[in-house]
């Protein structure tokens, strides 16, 4: 089934910054409660916003949401060090976000990412900037896929991100993602696509629509993880909707679950 990493646990978000100074585990604890309640594979961690306190921020988030959940947790910083010891405190394989080829990047996750349990998030980044086209996306990922398996990770370990773009720039970018999740999913059997969803519509009105409707778009094209805000019913709704019609969803089961929940409504 999909894999969905709830995003909302992130210190650039102005009420979980609040709650990360004010050390207010019950509003954290509630949050990723009703994130695990309405489908999240995974929590996603990031404590970067508060410079300075990072390490003490995202300690502090672990023993807070560890006390709650049963789902494994994403742990996201660029910062090795932090990564160490958000590692050696979770109870289950966490995923990673993120290495890429940008040389400072690599060179500073690949020493830490070696010998690790973990999943990875790689992002088709390098020192060149965003990708062009599709096929510049599937050689990055063909590049990362060499290069993580070569330290001793698995094939179905590894997210590799395409970068979605904004489609208010370039009206080709959404096309190229689709292209681009295709081409990953085809080339590289065994690996996982994932995406921040919202990247697409940046700087356009209603945003929303744009996003679910491109997540349709990219799971027919083969993406199999997305980091979005499960707590969004109606993401989660055509998230589950589109599983089901593409023969994801036995007897429907997980379908009309969300129905009976009130989790989708037509």
């Amino acid at each position: 089934m999909f894999v969905v990493v709830g995003e909302r646990i992130n210190t650039s978000r102005k009420r979980v910054h609040e709650a990360v100074i004010d050390r207010d585990s019950t509003y954290i604890q509630g949050d990723v409660k009703k994130q695990q309640a309405a489908g999240a594979t995974f929590i996603d961690v990031n404590a970067g916003a508060r410079i300075g306190y990072e390490k003490a921020d995202m300690e502090w988030l672990l023993e807070v949401i560890q006390k709650v959940v049963t789902i494994p947790l994403c742990l996201d910083s660029p910062d090795p060090k932090v990564l160490e010891m958000a590692y050696g405190m979770v109870k289950d394989r966490p995923m990673i976000n993120s290495i890429s080829l940008e040389k400072e990047r690599y060179d500073a996750m690949t020493p830490f990412l070696k010998g690790k349990d973990c999943s990875v998030v790689a992002l088709c980044m390098d020192d060149s900037g965003m990708p062009k086209s599709a096929q510049d996306v599937i050689d990055r990922a063909g590049r990362l896929v060499k290069s993580l398996e070569g330290i001793g990770l698995r094939k179905e370990l590894i997210y590799i991100d395409p970068l979605i773009q904004p489609i208010s720039i370039d009206t080709t970018k959404g096309v190229m993602a689709m292209d681009a999740v295709r081409g990953i999913m085809s080339k590289f059997p065994g690996v996982h696509t994932i995406c921040g969803l919202s990247n697409i519509s940046y700087g356009l009105p209603q945003r929303r629509i744009i996003n679910r409707t491109f997540l349709t778009l990219l799971m027919r094209a083969g993406l199999d993880t997305a980091i979005i805000d499960p707590i969004d019913d109606k993401i989660m709704g055509v998230l589950k909707t589109t599983e089901m019609l593409m023969g994801n969803d036995e007897y429907c089961a997980s379908y009309l679950k969300g129905v009976r929940a009130g989790q989708i409504v037509s």
